[in-house]
């Protein structure tokens, strides 16, 4: 079966998640939000139920790769919505994008035995739908606050990113983690729909 068959949400996949500009400084403003960019592979999650399909920016799947993702997002998340992310691998130095990049093998022993030798991370910024609820026309700021309400970050390897309003904190997350898998900073507005 294809995706399309597997699950019924109102975000349907395939979704191409919103992209960022490169801009050579961090824009400041009234109305901003600043998040943390992570070097992983962006991932937007569907899950209805026990089914659970993780989309890549390109429109491929991801869930064959990543079933540890898959079965944590079962446990760290409602039973019906779409969440925007992005999929890492956290080592003691920081991120590992080589790694990551691995595990995207053929052969299914393969990825099995890499799930367990370098299990992935899901980090969540931005939520889509809510049970029967399409949210992408809603602002940032009301999408982030419902997700800060459904994530369930107990889990190990399930993170909210991190969002301040502070464009001062961000340029110190800019600074302080560069060269740790930490890509840059993502500024948005807060009154923006999933566009």
């Amino acid at each position: 079966p294809t995706e399309e068959d597997r699950v019924d949400l109102p975000v349907m996949p395939p979704v191409r998640p919103m992209l960022a500009k490169s801009v050579s400084s961090i824009p400041r403003g009234p109305g901003l939000g600043y998040e943390p960019k992570w070097d992983g592979f962006r991932c937007v999650v569907f899950r209805d139920g026990d089914e659970v399909e993780l989309g890549s920016r390109n429109d491929r799947p991801l869930t064959r790769y990543f079933p540890e993702v898959a079965a944590l997002v079962r446990q760290a998340l409602p039973q019906r919505c779409v969440v925007d992310g992005e999929i890492v691998v956290v080592t003691d130095t920081g991120l590992d994008f080589d790694a990551l990049q691995l595990r995207l093998h053929p052969a299914a022993s393969r990825v099995r035995k890499l799930a367990v030798e370098t299990p992935a991370s899901f980090v969540a910024f931005d939520l889509l739908a809510l049970d029967d609820r399409d949210l992408t026309g809603l602002p940032f700021l009301e999408r982030r606050r419902l997700l800060e309400s459904i994530l369930d970050t107990a889990f190990a390897r399930i993170h909210l990113t991190p969002l301040t309003r502070d464009p001062d904190i961000a340029q110190d997350w800019f600074t302080r983690f560069e060269g740790a898998g930490f890509d840059g900073v993502v500024v948005k507005a807060t009154d923006l729909p999933y566009e």
